[in-house]
């Protein structure tokens, strides 16, 4: 099977081949580029350069989705926060932009074409012109939420909530206006769907109230409407230790929900547990494999961990009577440090088509 055959035989829970297999390699992919690669400040700078890279990893790897990524400080750089740019590692906010309550009233949506918004957008659009064909091509905005903490700092932000909700409400429709406009660019570029990164849809940080409240309830629904609306479908990725799965697959509705697992942590859901708990009813899940694995491992880790998981999804699907619902991926970003090693991602995709085949229960 193409690799878009697969993984839309996948959403469909149609027999394949093989299943899906989706190493999140994004920033890393700019190391296949230039001569000898480029800096991420160059990738996630030029749209052109941003496109290429994806191209160049699509051509090595063989995957079968294309997601999008740069980095969770987009839209924070974007609103004034200072964005930390290393030349090989990725970008992060050193400096928030939100020191007291009046200052999430003065947030104010920017021109989404300018940046490195503007990037994303026409980076999206190169993309879906140049892999359309071949395979899923989608893009990657963060959530309403997840933007905030990025330009007020996570605590400060979760201590507002509960102290002065109010401001914080009035920051985040603006913030969902910021993803809206967005949304509305994204529909007009090609691409076949939005992953949104509802990051903060997490039991160790936010009950269900809590969650509905400052996001759930309002803005993502209002979000995934959009994204729908636009001709595009929603993905969810969350790498959270206690992710809310009823609300982000069963509420949401995605049609592919991208995961981690944390084995450490108790009550953390592991591949199996989410299969036969039903979610893989719902939507294509992805995710589990620990990202660490592709700097720290060898091959032969790489390949005995994918081994395990596809092994570990092929009876949980078996049992619960699927065909395909689920793809073979890391829990979050393979690291795009310099140091990342690109045999360990072509080891966990060799890996998948090896011991991911589905030859029947």
């Amino acid at each position: 099977m193409g690799h878009k055959e697969r993984a839309m035989a996948a959403l469909s829970d149609e027999k394949v081949d093989t299943l899906a297999a989706y190493p999140i390699a994004c920033g890393v992919c700019r190391k296949l580029i230039g001569d000898g690669g480029v800096s991420y400040r160059e990738w996630c700078g030029d749209p052109e350069t941003y496109a290429k890279a994806f191209l160049a990893g699509q051509r090595r790897f063989g995957l079968d989705f294309a997601i999008g990524l740069m980095d969770l400080s987009v839209m924070a750089g974007d609103l004034g926060a200072h964005v930390r740019m290393d030349e090989q590692n990725t970008p992060f906010v050193d400096k928030h932009i939100v020191s007291d309550m009046e200052d999430y009233e003065k947030l104010a949506v920017p021109d989404v074409r300018k940046g490195r918004t503007g990037v994303l957008i026409e980076g999206a659009r190169l993309l879906a012109e140049k892999l359309g064909d071949e395979v899923v091509a989608s893009t990657f905005i963060e959530g309403p939420l997840l933007a905030l903490s990025q330009s007020a700092g996570a605590e400060r932000l979760f201590m507002d909530m509960f102290t002065d909700p109010a401001p914080v409400h009035k920051a985040l429709k603006t913030m969902t206006e910021y993803d809206s406009e967005i949304v509305k660019a994204m529909s007009q570029t090609g691409i076949e769907a939005i992953c949104w990164d509802y990051l903060w849809g997490n039991y160790s940080c936010l009950g269900d109230a809590e969650y509905g409240e400052f996001e759930g309830n309002e803005y993502a629904k209002r979000l995934n409407r959009e994204t729908v609306e636009g001709g595009m479908a929603v993905a969810i990725h969350n790498c959270a230790d206690l992710p809310h799965l009823d609300t982000q697959i069963k509420k949401f509705k995605p049609s592919v929900y991208s995961m981690a697992y944390y084995p450490l942590i108790e009550g953390s859901p592991s591949a199996g547990k989410v299969i036969a708990d039903g979610y893989a009813d719902e939507c294509v899940v992805a995710g589990n494999l620990d990202p660490q694995l592709f700097i720290r491992g060898s091959v032969g880790d790489v390949t005995s961990a994918t081994k395990s998981l596809c092994q570990e999804v092929k009876t949980a699907l078996c049992k619960r009577g699927l065909n395909s619902r689920y793809c073979i991926a890391s829990g979050c970003e393979v690291p795009p440090d310099i140091n990342c090693k690109l045999e360990n991602i072509d080891a966990m995709v060799e890996a998948s088509r090896k011991y991911g085949r589905m030859d029947g229960c």
